[in-house]
């Protein structure tokens, strides 16, 4: 079931046959019912108006949305991901999700997917109001908010970014593998092997947080630019 329609003419679930934008989503098949816990009782995004089983433990996310460009909607899907553990593979425009009513047999037993409906409101980019503590923010969504902002004296390149939000993820928890994909993921259009770097750079603030732990000294600041 396409999220967003085509154009008029249009035969082919393209980006540039993309109409408008009216929906973003989540896709979460990794802790879903965890994940959509989450959701609901986040104040960083509004009530989702509708929720898809798709298999036991998994669902999609949907919010009607509006005044949305393509840009905008996709970075909020990377964040969207990011922030809730949702599929990264699944955060662009052309996206189609699950049709209700019918039968998911990528199971041993077909489970038939189910929806729920969970507010009839239409958002905006305003109401979603996810932290940019991801290395996908500083592209769209955070220019959004203030498309005229000068770059300030103490401006981050984005190696030293990405850094830093390796330290952060990784202080609160989140799984090594998975930061350097969600780094690779981001770097991928401007590093010739975003694997590396995203890997460096982790291995690097594990490196650092672990040096603080031990001496209970002030974190120093050492980013890296790796030309890969």
């Amino acid at each position: 079931m396409g999220m967003n329609p085509i154009k008029d003419g249009a035969y082919t679930r393209t980006k540039g046959n993309i109409k408008e934008i009216r929906h973003v989503y989540l896709d979460l098949d990794r802790k879903g019912d965890e994940a959509l816990e989450t959701i609901r009782h986040s104040t960083e995004v509004p009530a989702p108006n509708y929720v898809l089983d798709t298999s036991p433990g998994k669902h999609q996310v949907v919010w009607k949305v509006s005044g949305f460009n393509q840009d905008e909607a996709e970075s909020l899907l990377h964040n969207l991901a990011n922030k809730f553990g949702g599929d990264l593979a699944a955060t662009d425009s052309t996206r189609v999700l699950r049709l209700p009513g019918f039968a998911n047999r990528k199971l041993p037993e077909e489970f038939i997917v189910q929806a729920r409906q969970e507010s009839d409101a239409v958002y905006t980019l305003r109401d979603f109001t996810i932290d940019e503590d991801s290395p996908e923010a500083p592209r769209h969504f955070g220019d959004y908010r203030q498309r005229e902002r000068t770059v300030p004296s103490d401006h981050k390149s984005q190696s030293e970014q990405d850094w830093a939000y390796a330290k952060r993820a990784l202080a609160r928890g989140d799984d090594p593998e998975v930061v350097i994909r969600r780094i690779a993921d981001y770097r991928r259009d401007d590093k010739h092997d975003p694997i590396y770097y995203a890997r460096l750079t982790v291995a690097k603030a594990q490196g650092q947080l672990k040096k603080s732990v031990d001496h209970e000294q002030p974190e120093i600041a050492d980013p890296i630019d790796v030309k890969h």
